[in-house]
């Protein structure tokens, strides 16, 4: 009997600790905390030229660029940059990053194949990315002739998305940029500045005087 109930205790026993060990394992591994987390983080940005002071164009990458800020003309370059970084706490292997171009724009130099039918870059070698590690690509496109663009608007803007996934997790961001057609045939209006405000009021003053003075003569 003795024998007896030492081995149900035994067997309780057991039985209590090998769950409470593997609730722990299960649910936040062999050394405690959280499970690792798994995410990947894409930034698509476009080129803004800007001047250099040595006289060469540059690029400013931004996230976007709306219809007030400075619009691309027909057959003008447009060059993006893509950020892929590795967010999660694991190492994220076979990542394929693509891009999928917009209307208007034809693709001329990036890393990758390009389709012509889906008009999209694929980018079949990004390779594995280390915690934290973050890689660039960069894209260039050039924007299509002035007979190309729609006939109806003035401005054009357009979107440019990216994605990047490696099977398991997956992002992507977009960059929005504006084409202006060239309207031929316009001469631009001066815009009235001080110097054209101050040739206005000495007019106005000149003919002023003169009529006072013929009003003071007519009364003589």
């Amino acid at each position: 009997m003795k024998r007896l109930v030492a081995f149900i205790l035994i067997t309780t026993s057991y039985l209590l600790l090998s769950t409470a060990v593997f609730a722990q394992y299960g649910q936040y591994g062999p050394y405690g905390g959280e499970e690792p987390s798994v995410s990947i983080m894409v930034d698509k940005m476009v080129g803004k030229p800007v001047l250099t002071k040595g006289g060469f164009v540059d690029q400013d990458y931004v996230d976007n660029l709306s219809p007030s800020d400075p619009r691309f003309a027909p057959e003008q370059e447009i060059f993006f940059k893509i950020k892929v970084k590795n967010t999660s706490d694991l190492k994220i292997k076979n990542v394929i990053v693509k891009d999928f171009l917009p209307d208007f724009v034809d693709f001329k130099e990036g890393t990758g194949e390009f389709d012509k039918a889906t008009r999209t870059l694929t980018i079949d070698d990004a390779g594995d990315f280390e915690v934290d590690e973050e890689k660039l690509f960069f894209i260039k496109v050039k924007v299509v002739e002035q007979d190309e663009l729609p006939a109806d608007q003035g401005i054009v803007c357009v979107v440019n998305k990216a994605q990047a996934f490696d099977g398991g997790v997956s992002d992507e961001d977009t960059a929005q940029f504006c084409v202006e057609k060239e309207v031929l045939g316009v001469t631009a209006v001066p815009s009235a500045g001080p110097e054209m405000g101050a040739l206005l009021l000495s007019g106005e003053l000149l003919a002023l005087s003169t009529g006072m003075l013929f009003k003071r003569l007519s009364r003589s």
